[in-house]
């Protein structure tokens, strides 16, 4: 119909070249991304720390 999609747009602009506003949108997904990555990785660490601390006093309980 009416609409396209937003890789279709970034494709199509890409080809007639990049303008300030595709590289401010390129800026954003990278840094979401980003954040996301560190967050989760920061969420992971402090779970397996946790984890190998309830093992730890398990073992020493014994």
């Amino acid at each position: 119909p009416g609409s396209t999609t937003l890789p279709m747009v970034i494709f199509s602009r890409v080809r007639l070249g990049l303008n300030p506003e595709m590289n401010a949108l390129a800026t954003l997904f990278i840094t979401v991304v980003t954040v996301g990555v560190v967050l989760a990785n920061q969420f992971m660490r402090a779970q397996e720390r946790r984890r190998a601390e309830e093992m730890r006093l398990a073992f020493v309980q014994e």
